[in-house]
C-alpha cells in the first residue's frame, strides 16, 4: 500500500469493530489494511457472521457479503475469505498479492504454537499488552513448544517479559526475563534479565546478584556500557527509574535483529 489509497467506496455508519486490537472500521479499504497487516489476528472473531452483516448492511456490498457466507466457520485457505474482500476494490498491487501468498503459505506450514505466538507478538505490535500476556500464557500452559520449534519457550518468556514491561509491572517481567535465560542461556538474554533487575532493585542488590550469577565480564561491561550510553544523554542521569528506558531499547533490539 503505497501513497494514499482513496476511499472507493461507501463509509459505514455504524463500524464495525474489531476485538483483537479493539478498533472501529467504517470502510472496506481499513478491513483490507487490517486483514494484510494483521494476518496472526484473523480468526472467527473477525470473520464472522457480524463482519457479512456489516458489509451488506452498512458498506452496501451484498455479493461479497454472499460470497464470504459460505465459509464462515471454516477458514483455512485465504481464496475463500480473503481474496474477495481485497479484489473488491483491487486493493493489493501484484508485488503486493506475491507477498501475501508467501506470507500464507509460511502460515499454513507452521505449527499451531508458533501461530499462537505470532499472534501474541500481533497483539504487542498493537499495544494489545493485555490481550498478548493472555495469549503467551495460554502457549506456556502447552508442553510441547519445543517440539513445535527449538527454543520456542525462552522466546515466549521474554516476550511475555517485554509485554509487562510495557505494563510496568517489572516485577513480573524481571522473573519472565529470568526464566528466558534459564531456556536460552544466552548473553543477550542474560544481559535483558539484569537490566531489568536493575530497573527495581536498588544498585548494592544488584552487584550482589551480578556477583551471586558469577556474570563474565564480557556482559558486565556490556550492561555498564548500555548504561553509561544512556548517562550521556542529555540532562538525564541512568537512576533506577530511568534503566527501564535502556531496557525497552535492548529489547526493541533483540526483536529487530532476531524477529522472535
Amino acid at each position: 500500500m503505497s501513497g494514499y489509497i482513496l476511499c472507493q467506496n461507501k463509509k459505514a455508519e455504524r463500524p464495525y469493530y474489531i476485538e483483537n486490537i479493539s478498533t472501529n472500521i467504517y470502510t472496506i479499504e481499513e478491513l483490507c489494511y487490517f486483514l494484510f497487516h494483521n494476518l496472526y489476528l484473523v480468526d472467527q472473531t473477525v470473520i464472522n457472521e457480524g463482519l457479512c452483516t456489516w458489509i451488506q448492511k452498512e458498506l452496501e456490498l451484498p455479493k461479497l457479503a454472499a460470497k464470504l457466507r459460505p465459509h464462515l466457520g471454516k477458514f483455512s485457505g485465504a481464496e475463500e475469505i480473503l481474496y474477495p474482500i481485497f479484489k473488491e476494490i483491487n486493493y493489493l498491487t501484484y508485488e503486493e498479492l506475491k507477498v501475501l501468498n508467501g506470507m500464507i503459505r509460511k502460515l499454513d506450514g507452521e505449527p499451531l504454537a508458533v501461530r499462537e505466538k505470532k499472534k501474541g507478538d500481533a497483539l504487542v505490535e498493537n499495544g494489545m499488552y493485555v490481550k498478548a500476556i493472555r495469549t503467551y500464557q495460554r502457549l506456556l500452559e502447552r508442553d510441547d513448544l519445543e517440539v513445535a520449534q527449538e527454543g520456542l519457550a525462552g522466546t515466549v518468556y521474554h516476550n511475555l517479559g517485554c509485554a509487562y514491561s510495557y505494563l510496568f509491572q517489572m516485577e513480573k517481567a524481571v522473573d519472565c526475563f529470568w526464566k528466558a535465560y534459564e531456556e536460552k542461556r544466552d548473553d543477550h538474554a542474560l544481559k535483558v534479565y539484569l537490566l531489568a533487575y536493575r530497573s527495581i532493585r536498588t544498585p548494592i542488590e544488584y552487584e550482589s546478584r551480578i556477583s551471586e550469577l558469577n556474570v563474565g565480564e564480557e556482559v558486565g561491561k556490556d550492561i555498564r556500557e548500555a548504561l553509561d550510553r544512556f548517562a550521556k544523554r542529555p540532562e538525564k542521569q541512568v537512576y533506577s527509574q530511568h534503566v527501564d528506558h535502556t531496557l525497552e531499547n535492548l529489547i526493541r533490539d533483540y526483536h529487530r535483529s532476531t524477529g522472535s
